[in-house]
Formats: structure tokens, C-alpha cells, sequence
């Protein structure tokens, strides 16, 4: 729970990082960067750590790996190859507080119903009081938050939908990764290579000029390296213990950090309903992490550090 909660905190810095980076730089090669500089990292670290674990767990055999594995895997990288420009774009045209709770407020109810569709487990009424709770909470900050925005553009939000669906996507391909025996490490690495790959056959498509200037590294590296490779390693490694509905929700936690980042760090101002709206949205995050460790959820597998 913990680790879902600490990735979700640095997912929260993504907009404001974006905000405060070279003007100039387009969604889809803000996108492009991350997902590149991310994915190699988070391959990096995530096959270090799996080389690591299966040294002291050479007792356990591996699962085989089938098409149906190698499939789930490249889902993950092209989900979350998707979900880089899909949220800029978001960000860009509505507001990172507005895009930010439209994509992640969205994801949970999508990763409870895909969820829902590929095991046919309907969600337990303490998932579905919480996530109607943190969304309601969703909603009344994205509404409260979206003051002097000039209304929501259509656009942007197909894109932050899309950006929340894509999230749910990953969610449920690693959840059913790691039910067949795959480790946290081995998932979340080969999402980063597949993300990569991707991405790095569109940099010849897309203006990067911006990166070599000082605020364009230092935004290039903190997406990559803190919103991607160290995030995603917490989220799949916590995922373990969690059902993806659970997991989704709890990232909730996201655009909390996302608006109170912009209220200190770009000056942005919160009406009284947005204020209303963190607080149930809060309500809604520690009602599901008090009861989060039920039966109905998974237990962890036992992973050496």
C-alpha cells in the first residue's frame, strides 16, 4: 500500500515538472523524452533487481514464458507509451489540476470494470464506497480547480480519458503478470523496454531541440528518472499485495499531490469547492487503505529486497 501511495506521490510531480520546464516543448515530444529516458532506466533498475531476487530465490521456478506472457508485456509498454502524450496533451489544453484528476480520477472506475470483464469477480463494496468517494472527491476538485481554465476543452478531455484508460490497462496486464508467477522486477522492466522501444522509433518524427537547454534536462531527467523508472518500480512491486481496481484507486492520490503542487509551487489558487473535493478525495484514499488488506485482495509474495 505504501509503495502504490510513494509512486503515486512522485506521479503527482509530473504536471507541475512539465509546467515549470522550456515552454517550447511539444506534448508529444515531452512524451517521447520521458518515455525513452524512463523506460531504459526503469529496464535498467527493474532487471538489476530481478537478476538479484532470483539469485536468492533459485528455488523457485520460473513460469514459462508463453505468447499470452509476451503479449501482456508488450501491452504495458505500449500502454504506457500512449499515456505520455495523451496526458501533455491533457495538461496542455486544460490545466495540469483539471487533466490530472480527469486521468486519474478516470482510471480507477476503468481498471475496476476491465477488471470486472477479464476475471468476472465483481469489486468488493469496500473498493466500490471508497472509489465512490475519492471520485466524487475527483470531481469537485476538477470542477472547483477549473476556474479561469475558459471550460473544459473536448479534446483535452478524450485525452486525459485516454491517458486514465491507459493506466488502467497497465494495472490489470501486470496484475495478471504477476498472478501467473512473474516477478514485480521482470513485469515492470519489460513494460520499460517496451516503452522505450517505441518511443525512441518516434524520435526522428518529433522536435527535441528543447532538451539541450538546462531546464530541459533537468525536466527530461525527473521524468524519466523519478515519474517513470522509480514510480513504476514502487507501483508494480506494491501491486503484488493489491488488486488492480485497489491499486488504481489508491493512485487517487495523485492529483492530491498534483493540485497542492500547484497551489505552492506555480501559485495557483483553490476555490472552496476544490478545497471541498481534496478533502473527501482524501476520505476516499484512507478508507480504502484502512481496509485494503482484506482477504478479497491478494497477499503479498514474499520478495527479498
Amino acid at each position: 500500500m505504501f509503495a502504490v501511495l510513494a509512486a503515486a506521490l512522485l506521479f503527482g510531480t509530473t504536471g507541475t515538472a512539465r509546467a515549470l520546464g522550456p515552454a517550447e516543448a511539444s506534448a508529444l515530444s515531452v512524451g517521447v523524452a520521458r518515455s525513452v529516458v524512463g523506460g531504459t532506466a526503469l529496464a535498467l533498475l527493474a532487471f538489476s533487481l530481478a537478476a538479484a531476487h532470483h539469485r536468492r530465490s533459485s528455488h523457485r521456478p520460473r513460469p514459462t514464458l508463453t505468447w499470452r506472457s509476451l503479449a501482456l508485456m508488450a501491452v504495458t509498454g505500449v500502454a504506457l507509451s500512449l499515456y505520455q502524450p495523451l496526458f501533455f496533451l491533457g495538461t496542455q489544453t486544460n490545466g495540469v489540476a483539471v487533466s490530472t484528476v480527469i486521468a486519474l480520477g478516470s482510471a480507477p472506475v476503468l481498471a475496476g470494470i476491465l477488471e470486472w470483464a477479464l476475471s468476472r469477480r465483481a469489486p468488493s463494496p469496500l473498493w466500490l464506497g471508497a472509489t465512490t468517494l475519492a471520485a466524487s472527491g475527483v470531481v469537485l476538485l476538477g470542477i472547483g480547480g477549473g476556474a479561469g481554465t475558459g471550460g473544459v476543452d473536448g479534446l483535452g478531455l478524450a485525452a486525459a480519458v485516454g491517458a486514465g484508460a491507459c493506466f488502467a490497462v497497465i494495472a490489470n496486464a501486470q496484475r495478471r503478470l504477476l498472478t501467473a508467477g512473474w516477478d514485480a522486477f521482470t513485469v515492470v522492466g519489460a513494460m520499460g523496454v517496451g516503452s522505450a522501444v517505441v518511443c525512441a522509433a518516434v524520435i526522428p518524427f518529433v522536435d527535441l531541440s528543447w532538451i539541450v537547454s538546462p531546464p530541459g534536462v533537468l525536466m527530461a531527467l525527473w521524468l524519466g528518472l523519478a515519474t517513470i523508472a522509480v514510480a513504476y518500480a514502487l507501483f508494480t512491486w506494491g501491486l503484488q499485495g493489491l488488486t488492480a481496481a485497489t491499486a488504481a484507486t489508491l493512485t487517487l492520490a495523485e492529483p492530491l499531490t498534483a493540485t497542492v503542487l500547484g497551489v505552492t509551487a506555480l501559485g495557483e489558487t483553490l476555490s472552496p469547492l476544490a478545497l471541498l473535493g481534496l478533502a473527501i478525495l482524501a476520505a476516499g484514499l484512507v478508507t480504502l487503505a484502512w481496509g485494503t488488506r482484506r482477504p478479497r485482495d491478494p497477499r503479498p509474495f514474499a520478495v527479498e529486497a
